[in-house]
């Protein structure tokens, strides 16, 4: 299953580990290993019986009944008796997650929205609210009071049950180590210790995660979306800006500081426009929805209404319309081609706006790519439109509260 960056506990604890002779490892890191194994196995796929558990995790049956014990004992999971089959025997117990009694908090924020989620244990939606929002009033202080009101909201509808803990997603660079929004250029912040406004502001006792709207999305795809089961993928959002994550064996890329798969700020067009980073002629000046719109005649920030009617125009054949999404399809193959050759991806995930382009931009794209790619490399990667749409940074939000959970979860549910 896909794992996010280890922190520094389970670094140290695989450092010691490799430092035991002839490959010994204590019987305690097994045991929290193998019950990470089963609610991980849980959390991505559902309820299945122990004999499936046996199965997909290699385990004894012995070793399944006992660990599944504990989890139901810290009130992770539960066992339903299952329906007979109709064959011989007793058949095994159905073991599920206990969704609305292990929750997170999701948040999400965007250019022209922002959105909280209250998200269970296995990926279930429990409650889900968004917000539109003039660009004009996108301050820190008038965002985190926002926040806090439909935070309060949120855990209202669920009874204000206790909350595992909370994860942010923001177009922006984000320092992960520190919770800090380095710069968010499409929003005009920069320097903001957000997990501690936004954990002072809900008055939560719990941890706030901050990270990359684009880093979640491409977690929460590769484990809910359409790239589940791939192991190497690039995905990109476009809305105001363009956002994106890279996958590479698993895991999600962070780089040294968290600010790797800023793609949207490479460099494509040295005669291009101004970016709002400050630099010139950034692969979103040429892709992003303010190009779109410059390029069919509109005002560059006419919003999510004018982006409404760009494709409802393209849905009904307008021949100016259609052009200038081909010529946006065109600069996506051109800053995907240089992608693909440096991460070498099986697939191509398209979110945000580009998944609402994708219809009209797609023979474009891979025009630009068979043009740019090498031989070998064409017809190889499949590039699709997301399946989680406006959810995907928040699922992925989700992910990132529940992985410490995930990682050991005894130790984090009966802290």
């Amino acid at each position: 299953m896909f794992d996010t960056e280890p922190d520094s506990t389970e670094v140290e604890t695989r450092a010691t580990n490799d430092r035991l002779p002839r490959g010994g490892v204590r019987s305690e890191s097994v045991r929290v290993a193998n019950l990470s194994t089963i609610l991980r196995c849980l959390h991505f796929s559902g309820p299945m019986s122990r004999s499936r558990l046996v199965e997909e995790t290699g385990l004894t049956r012995s070793s399944v009944a006992a660990l599944v014990g504990e989890l139901s004992d810290a009130g992770l999971v539960s066992e339903h008796a299952a329906t007979p089959n109709g064959y011989p025997g007793r058949p095994s117990p159905t073991v599920a997650v206990n969704a609305d009694r292990n929750m997170v908090l999701a948040i999400k924020i965007e250019v022209n929205d922002i959105a909280v989620a209250i998200v269970g244990l296995g990926g279930e939606v429990l409650y889900r609210i968004r917000v539109d929002r003039y660009r004009d009033l996108a301050t820190v202080e008038q965002t985190v009071t926002d926040i806090a009101t439909l935070v309060a909201d949120a855990h209202a509808a669920v009874g204000n049950a206790p909350l595992l803990g909370a994860s942010v997603a923001i177009v922006g660079l984000v320092r992960r180590s520190t919770n800090t929004l380095v710069i968010a250029p499409n929003l005009g912040w920069s320097d903001i210790a957000l997990g501690d406004l936004l954990q002072h502001a809900t008055q939560l006792d719990i941890p706030f995660a901050v990270a990359n709207e684009g880093d979640v999305a491409a977690l929460a795809e590769t484990r809910r979306g359409i790239a589940v089961g791939q192991s190497h993928v690039i995905f990109l959002s476009g809305e105001v800006g363009v956002g994106g994550g890279i996958v590479a064996g698993g895991r999600v890329i962070s780089g040294r500081g968290g600010f790797a798969g800023e793609v949207g700020h490479m460099p494509v067009n040295p005669d291009g426009l101004k970016c709002g980073c400050g630099a010139r002629g950034c692969w979103e000046t040429e892709v992003g929805v303010r190009s779109l719109l410059r390029r069919t005649g509109r005002k560059p920030d006419g919003g999510p209404a004018a982006l409404d009617e760009v494709l409802q125009a393209a849905a009904e054949g307008d021949a100016d319309v259609l052009q200038a999404l081909d010529a946006q399809g065109d600069w996506l193959g051109t800053g995907l081609a240089g992608l693909i050759h440096i991460f070498d991806p099986e697939m191509v995930v398209l979110g945000g706006m580009f998944r609402r382009v994708y219809p009209y931009v797609i023979e474009a794209l891979q025009r630009s790519l068979t043009d740019r790619l090498l031989a070998t490399t064409v017809g190889d990667i499949d590039i699709v439109a997301s399946t989680l749409g406006e959810d995907a940074s928040l699922l992925g939000a989700a992910e990132l509260a529940f992985e410490p959970l995930l990682n050991d979860p005894l130790a984090f549910a009966l802290r």
